[in-house]
């Protein structure tokens, strides 16, 4: 789906950003444009942005012994 219609930046966009390290919506906006025009998908992009954080963070911490 699309977060941010002015620059067409999607999800999947912002998952990938994510996946390489992008965490902060300041970072996302300058790797993807997103939240740079109109701002209306600031909120929505940052809850997409912390999401894929958190299942990155929880794919990649280690198994409790």
């Amino acid at each position: 789906m699309y977060v941010c219609i002015c620059n067409a930046v999607s999800d999947r966009t912002i998952r990938e950003a994510a996946a390489q390290g992008v965490d902060t919506l300041e970072a996302l906006t300058c790797a993807t444009g997103c939240g740079a025009c109109c701002g209306s998908c600031r909120g929505l992009a940052t809850q997409v942005l912390e999401q894929a954080r958190a299942e990155l963070d929880f794919a990649f911490a280690p198994a409790a012994a």
